[in-house]
């Protein structure tokens, strides 16, 4: 079972064919994401890429963090779970000072 790291702070020149090579150094690397945003489509300026063992994992963040790729120095750690998002989907909570519970509503 491999690990998801999160790297920050990549050169907008940065490829993800670049990344693979880089990780490669530490193991086989599983996937590599980059995070554009999701109106311009601009890359952000990190990554997740999984690597193949949690080993090769640890190999990655000790032997990459603070390493320079193409002009940026980058840093690598453990990619943190997704929170849970609470409320609705959409954001839409209802009419305000309206209580939907059975029997609770405005009459």
């Amino acid at each position: 079972m491999g690990k998801e790291l999160y790297v920050r702070h990549i050169s907008d020149r940065a490829t993800e064919d670049d990344l693979r090579k880089l990780f490669s150094i530490a193991g086989t690397v599983g996937s590599i994401h980059l995070i554009t945003d999701l109106e311009t489509g601009q890359f952000k300026g990190c990554a997740f890429v999984k690597m193949a063992s949690d080993n090769e994992a640890k190999e990655a963040i000790t032997t990459l963090d603070g390493a320079l790729l193409i002009n940026r120095v980058i840093l690598v750690g453990e990619a943190r779970p997704q929170k849970q998002k609470t409320g609705k989907p959409g954001g839409y909570q209802g009419k305000s000072g309206q209580d939907n519970r059975p029997g609770r509503g405005r009459k």
